[in-house]
């Protein structure tokens, strides 16, 4: 089983935010973020990670992340990866 980071949408950063309420029911962010974490199977990509603590290794960012980030990116017209840095 691979390890990923801890994530947590109800975390606060330096600001008090609550990240979660800040995507509102009926936009495209919203639906973005139910079908990645509600609908899609991304359990394809546990296999391709080897850092389950036998072999070491750091924690990965989790896939489903990465690829709310792209497709928002993508959305928006953001292709460069610099740019979505």
């Amino acid at each position: 089983m691979p390890r990923y980071k801890h994530y947590d949408y109800n975390q606060t950063s330096m600001v008090v935010i609550n990240f979660e309420e800040q995507i509102q029911p009926g936009t495209f962010e919203y639906a973005l973020h139910h079908l990645i974490s509600d609908r899609l199977d991304l359990t394809l990509f546990d296999d391709l990670y080897c850092n389950d603590g036998k072999a070491g290794g750091r924690p990965a960012y989790d896939p489903a992340i990465l690829l709310k980030i792209i497709l928002f990116a993508y959305s928006k017209g953001i292709t460069s990866s610099r740019e979505i840095q």
